[in-house]
């Protein structure tokens, strides 16, 4: 992870996937607050617009009742309170439910939902006076003030232009049948609430990009971070090399031990040399069992004289066999001058007569 204490101009490369994932672990990842206020405005204006009949219909018959039986003193105590109680969560449910369940859609899609429970764990520095006068005063808290009163007065701005024409409605409505207070309500509402959506769009794309672009200077590393990263990830460069050379011993061991039981060796005569391993019962061609250049060659061709394996010169045959990989089958083009080499060995272990 990058050391928080380093400064902006240390951290000049942009951050690799596994510091990125890093922090998404931590529970670190970009959230706009706007988009989730934009999906749960959305949605409360979605559910306003489809529970309209329904709503409509409640505060029709509340406002009916409560202005036909205004002199009843009923309506004053309990009974009215029920009432209005009853109208209100008839009302507000659909539109808070649908709000709430978008608001959280909106940020687990932001996150691509991952549910971190640190986020819910009591942290005392949350509630330290210092470090809020710190986040409240510092430059992040006097830009989000910014932001925010911009936000507010085009939000005003735009809400008063939609609702002033529904203005003069619903001042003229005392005049007017009782029944149709809850649609002029209604219209403005939904008036209202579709400018806000409006202005909260383009809010929240303009605080999306800014979050992204915030959150990816962030979470940028210095070179010191990279290589240390690059080091854990891939391992110390002088591991690695003892790993190869390790590796590499253990391989030629392997190879050099299958060299005496190796049907013959074909060599350069002094550069190349390849051991071959035919069996007609178990193997459908000649494969490489070993194969080197110069000292190496020489050393197989010690091993295979050492344990009577035929040593047979064949320069361009070698020079094309050493392009083989160890343990694979020889390819069809070679065929040919391989059977006539191993058909030469077989009948040189011929017994006589």
């Amino acid at each position: 992870m990058a050391d928080p204490n380093q400064s902006a101009e240390d951290r000049t490369e942009a951050a690799t996937q596994r510091h990125l994932e890093q922090a998404r672990t931590a529970g670190n990842v970009p959230i706009s607050r706007e988009a989730a206020t934009l999906a749960s405005m959305a949605a409360a204006t979605a559910a306003l617009y489809y529970a309209a009949p329904m709503i409509l219909g409640a505060l029709g018959r509340t406002a009916t009742l409560f202005l036909a039986g205004s002199h009843e003193p009923a309506l004053a105590g309990p009974i009215g309170l029920q009432l209005g109680l009853e109208a209100w969560f008839r009302v507000v449910f659909p539109v808070l439910g649908a709000a709430l369940l978008a608001g959280a859609a909106a940020v687990l899609v932001q996150t691509n939902f991952l549910l971190h429970l640190g986020a819910i764990q009591p942290r005392f520095s949350r509630v330290n006076p210092v470090a809020g006068l710190r986040r409240v005063f510092g430059t992040d808290g006097l830009a989000e003030l910014v932001k925010s009163l911009a936000k507010l007065t085009l939000l005003l701005a735009t809400m008063w232009i939609a609702a002033r024409r529904d203005l003069f409605a619903l001042l003229a409505q005392p005049l007017e049948d009782p029944h149709r207070l809850p649609i002029a309500l209604g219209r403005a509402m939904l008036d209202i609430m579709l400018a806000g959506v409006g202005v909260q769009t383009v809010v929240a794309a303009a605080d999306l990009g800014w979050v992204r672009f915030r959150y990816a200077r962030q979470m940028r590393m210095s070179q010191q971070d990279v290589r240390e990263e690059n080091r854990e990830t891939e391992g110390n460069p002088q591991i690695k090399a003892r790993i190869r050379r390790i590796s590499l011993l253990r391989a030629r061991r392997r190879m050099m031990a299958a060299v005496p039981t190796a049907t013959v060796v074909v060599t350069n005569p002094t550069h190349y040399a390849v051991a071959l391993s035919y069996d007609r019962g178990r193997s459908v061609a000649p494969r490489v069992v070993a194969k080197g250049v110069d000292s190496l060659a020489l050393k197989i061709r010690e091993i295979a004289m050492a344990n009577a394996v035929p040593v047979v010169a064949n320069p361009p045959l070698a020079r094309a066999l050493w392009q083989i990989d160890l343990d694979k089958d020889i390819p069809v083009e070679h065929y040919k001058a391989v059977a006539e080499i191993i058909a030469y060995v077989w009948r040189l272990r011929r017994p006589a007569g």
